[in-house]
C-alpha cells in the first residue's frame, strides 16, 4: 500500500488539508563573480569550547563553489575547517591571511 503524503527532507509529517502536496523546491543559486561577492571575515569562540575560528560569510552560490573556495582557503592557512551553510569556517585566528589572499582573488569585503 503507497503512502499519500510521503515525508520529506524539510520535515513535513503530516498535513489534513486533503489537497496537500510536499512541493521540491530548486534553489539553485548562479555562483556571483568574485568582484560581486560581499564577504564578512570574524572571529568567532561560541560553542567551540573556547576555541577560536575564523568565519567566512556571505558567500552567495552553489556548494560546490563554496567547498572549493574553502578549501583553498583551508590550504592557504594550512589548517583545518569546513564549508557548509554558506559559511566557511577555518580553525584558528587566521583573519591576518584570509583577508590579503581574499583581495589578492578579487572578492570584496563587505562593511
Amino acid at each position: 500500500m503507497s503512502k499519500k503524503n510521503k515525508p520529506d527532507t524539510r520535515g513535513f509529517v503530516y498535513s489534513t488539508d486533503p489537497n496537500f502536496s510536499f512541493e521540491a523546491s530548486d534553489e539553485t543559486q548562479e555562483t556571483l563573480a568574485p568582484a560581486q561577492q560581499k564577504l564578512r571575515i570574524r572571529l568567532e569562540t561560541k560553542h567551540r569550547a573556547g576555541k577560536a575560528v575564523t568565519l567566512i560569510t556571505g558567500f552567495i552560490g552553489t556548494e560546490s563553489d563554496l567547498e572549493i573556495l574553502g578549501k583553498q582557503l583551508k590550504n592557504f592557512c594550512g589548517t583545518g575547517g569546513s564549508a557548509k551553510d554558506a559559511e566557511i569556517i577555518v580553525q584558528g585566528d587566521q583573519r591576518t591571511k584570509i583577508l590579503p589572499w581574499l583581495i589578492k582573488n578579487g572578492y570584496t569585503q563587505s562593511k
